[in-house]
């Protein structure tokens, strides 16, 4: 079909933010089949042969020293904060507040990129900033929606994974920053997959949790989920080479609010309208950052 023909890289973009809006329900399910880190370090083993099988074993020379070590780090540790904070969660609605917290990175983006740049922005960037964080502490608030009492109740409960959410989207937005320059073009995804996943499993090694109990339907469920993340990066690597970016580059704003609603049916889980209600803001906020700095540059 011609339509198909001509848009398949930004159908390929299209394809993988769907696939990645169902992390949060895979690896939250895979925590609790299995453990929060021998969970995580078994789906990052699947997707990362799934990688290489599709895109090919990495050539580490191929790749900027710089870029290997700095990028590799921040990303490495931005996957197991975020791997672990939703696995380590309370519950399955709390999991799904630490992926609403992850989702401030793109506003954290936009704001560390004007601090390292020291550009010259609209005011609105800052508003748009501060509605993404509102709207993560009315998910965080629950059923009373903004109340502070509530929020810092609700964090103490579980300081650890708040923390590690948090520090996810603030290490995935230096990633984001840093790695452009460094990457020289260079895409090793599926060499950051392989140090992920070796990370985990040494983690799990000095770790007191219980070995593993394969049954039909975690298996499936792992290699499902592997396969799933894995393909969103395969897919993403190809988009970018022809497709729609700007585009492609809005759509994934609409992220939290798909991932909201796979893992809300995926996980059973019931939303009050405070929650709904927060996760809107975010993607409201995040689309405001992005739509104020893109219309100054093309001002420019």
């Amino acid at each position: 079909m011609p339509f198909l023909s001509k848009h398949k890289y930004t159908l390929f973009g299209v394809l993988a933010i769907l696939l990645w809006s169902s992390l949060t329900a895979f690896v939250r399910d895979l925590s609790e089949l299995f453990s929060p880190i021998g969970g995580a370090a078994l789906v990052y083993s699947v997707s990362a042969l799934f990688l290489m099988v599709v895109m090919g074993t990495p050539k580490i020379k191929s790749f900027p020293r710089a870029y290997l070590i700095i990028g590799g780090s921040l990303f490495v540790t931005y996957e197991i904060c975020l791997a672990l904070s939703l696995g380590m969660a309370n519950t399955r609605l709390q999991a799904m507040e630490m992926a609403i917290i992850n989702y401030l990175w793109p506003a954290l983006t936009i704001l560390l990129t004007i601090i390292v740049n020291r550009s010259k922005v609209s005011f609105l960037v800052y508003p748009s900033i501060a509605i993404a964080f509102f709207g993560v502490a009315w998910c965080i608030g629950g059923d009373q929606g903004l109340s502070v009492t509530s929020l810092i109740s609700n964090i103490a409960d579980n300081p650890l994974t708040y923390l590690m959410a948090f520090s996810a989207a603030i290490i995935w937005a230096i990633y984001c920053t840093v790695t452009i320059k460094m990457s020289g073009g260079k895409n090793a995804i599926t060499l950051f997959f392989i140090a992920t996943a070796s990370s985990l499993w040494l983690q799990y090694a000095l770790s007191n949790e219980p070995s593993f109990t394969f049954t039909t339907q975690s298996s499936f469920t792992l290699l499902t989920a592997g396969i799933v993340i894995g393909s969103g990066y395969a897919l993403w690597n190809q988009a970018v080479i022809g497709g729609n970016i700007i585009l492609l580059g809005t759509l994934s704003y609409f992220t939290p609010i798909f991932s909201t609603m796979f893992a809300s049916f995926y996980l059973s889980v019931a939303l009050a309208d405070s929650f709904l209600h927060g996760v809107v803001l975010v993607t409201i906020g995040s689309l405001m950052c992005f739509w104020v700095t893109h219309t100054k540059a093309i001002r420019k």
